[in-house]
């Protein structure tokens, strides 16, 4: 029975995907920048058997935020519940699950519930609160069934790859060549321009243009998380024509020789333009290729830099 003052609404929607499929892409938070275009990353910390805090960077009307949320998992019956740590007024408290069942055939139905109360119990608020779930709430349902579907199409499409570098220094000043993004210009030569801004501490936004080995120039934006002294990880927002996803994180890890310093990369290819920039005769395959060899290129150059200017450091 519900208690007085407390509003529990269900929306739903059917994806074109196995519930197996839409259940992990849900509950493995790596995936969420993948399907959830204003998601940047997410931080998930275990909290015990099937228990998880995650903490998510995210664009809101062109701005980066973050908040927490603990979640709990349940592989076998696919479902996620989940409540917010602190809401914000005038909701005092916000709950609700993912239920993902199986209609067979690929097919599947995701129900969104919530449950949620007003500070006060206030009525009014109570409205407010009503009508922004359900906006809220049909607009990420009808962008997890594009962006899920998406995705799952796209496994063959999607791939990822790691480059490492040994370098005799600190983590912190091979970090903050990384960090320290907006002197790439000067330091780096295949960067012609950048533009680097950071209004709230450690969330960045990243703008460039990036010299090929052809000479030719293109700009990317990109939004950027950093973990002093040992993580950046970011989301492309602009991105190169044979790319429709570019996610990836710079680690720095010390070890007895110094920091091994590593470039990650996670990317779907574009297919509709492989023939456009490979030729006719060219294949995913060869598009996974030519973009492994463009990113490493760059990675790689920039963590041989930041190995020459941490290992000289006066």
């Amino acid at each position: 029975m519900s208690q007085p003052g407390l509003r529990e609404v269900e929306h739903e929607i059917t994806v074109s995907a196995p519930a197996s499929a839409v259940y992990r892409l849900i509950a493995e938070v790596g995936n969420w920048p993948r399907i959830f275009p204003p998601t940047i990353y997410v931080d998930h910390v275990p909290e015990g058997p099937g228990e998880e805090r995650i903490r998510i960077w995210a664009t809101a009307n062109g701005e980066a935020k973050s908040w927490t949320s603990r979640r709990s998992l349940d592989p076998v019956g696919l479902r996620i519940t989940f409540r917010q740590e602190v809401p914000a007024p005038p909701v005092a408290s916000m709950g609700g699950a993912w239920v993902i069942e199986e209609l067979g055939e690929g097919l599947s139905r995701v129900r969104l519930l919530h449950d949620y109360r007003a500070v006060g119990d206030d009525a009014e608020s109570l409205a407010w609160i009503d009508e922004a779930v359900d906006r809220n709430s049909r607009s990420e349902l009808a962008a997890l069934k594009t962006n899920v579907e998406a995705a799952h199409a796209a496994e063959g499409l999607t791939f990822s790859f790691e480059d490492t570098v040994q370098i005799a220094g600190s983590a912190k000043d091979v970090f903050d060549f990384v960090n320290e993004a907006g002197l790439w210009q000067e330091r780096l030569p295949h960067v012609a321009s950048v533009r680097l801004s950071e209004e709230t501490p450690g969330l960045q936004e990243l703008e460039m243009d990036t010299r090929a080995k052809d000479g030719s120039v293109h700009t990317t934006k990109s939004y950027r998380v950093t973990f002093p002294h040992h993580k950046i990880a970011y989301k492309q927002t602009t991105l190169p024509a044979l790319m429709t996803l570019h996610t990836g994180y710079w680690t720095f890890v010390e070890n007895a020789e110094g920091v091994a310093a590593s470039s990650q990369h996670t990317v779907t290819i574009n297919s509709a333009n492989i023939a456009r920039i490979l030729g006719e005769q060219a294949t995913v395959e060869d598009a996974k290729e030519y973009v492994h060899t463009a990113l490493s290129t760059n990675s790689l150059a920039t963590l041989n830099h930041a190995k020459n200017h941490a290992e000289n450091k006066d």
